[in-house]
């Protein structure tokens, strides 16, 4: 219990906060001490004054037998991509990094209620997951069967398997096209094309969430390799698809 301890408070604050929303609510549904009804995103209910869907309905997840597997592996995703992100490109830059949860949060709510999606919890965990592949592109995961490829390729690689495996693919494309418009807005546009920062972290997020003394990433800047990346597993959509392993991290 004290080895558990310690993880838990080692996980960075965004992380956790995340991480425990995740679970909390999984479980109370899971076990009727919240309905699950009233935690998925229905567009009539929100009108209604019910604004708490949306974000039970990115933190929610339906767990059965059936789901299970995938949850947990949708929760594994969410603690090791969002970590390497808060602990790597955003360290000490704890605002700006709030505001990528923020922004992704906002976009998946939208197409949630456009698109009548329920449940938000897998676009948003491959929308981070997406992120962290791109400012990491060069790294060489290993995939099922010892399958290689740079991290680019890794969520159109899970968006293929998923359509192929069980047609589906939605869930992953939102998750893919809401990382991508982040990192366009943040990195692409400003830095390769010339344009305006769209995307400047706003002044009370700075307030709240002051920068920490000794952080040595900056916002806006896309390294061309991750240095130390800790490994990860390549699968998803409750799916085994083989191990997952950043090759060359500390």
């Amino acid at each position: 219990m004290s080895d558990l301890g310690d993880w838990y408070r080692g996980i960075p604050r965004f992380t956790k906060a995340w991480f425990t929303g995740t679970v909390a609510f999984t479980l109370l549904g899971r076990f009727g001490l919240l309905n699950p009804v009233n935690l998925i995103l229905i567009y009539e209910a929100v009108k209604k004054a019910q604004i708490w869907r949306l974000v039970t309905s990115v933190l929610y997840y339906p767990l059965t037998p059936s789901t299970g597997f995938h949850y947990l592996i949708n929760l594994y995703f969410l603690y090791n991509y969002s970590r390497r992100l808060e602990e790597g490109q955003y360290q000490g830059k704890p605002a700006d990094y709030a505001y990528l949860l923020l922004f992704n949060w906002i976009c998946c709510v939208i197409v949630g209620l456009v698109a009548d999606m329920p449940l938000l919890m897998d676009p948003t965990v491959l929308s981070v997951l997406y992120i962290w592949c791109q400012l990491n592109r060069d790294v060489i995961v290993t995939f099922w069967f010892g399958t290689r490829f740079k991290a680019v390729f890794l969520p159109w690689v899970l968006l293929g398997f998923n359509l192929v495996m069980s047609g589906g693919g939605m869930m992953e494309l939102v998750g893919i096209l809401v990382g991508h418009l982040y990192f366009f807005l943040a990195y692409k546009y400003p830095q390769e094309l010339g344009g305006p920062s769209l995307l400047s972290t706003p002044g009370f997020l700075k307030s709240w969430f002051p920068d920490e003394i000794g952080g040595v990433h900056g916002f806006g800047q896309a390294p061309e390799r991750a240095p130390g990346v800790p490994r990860g597993p390549g699968m998803f959509r409750g799916h085994n698809w083989g191990q997952g392993h950043v090759l060359g991290g500390n």
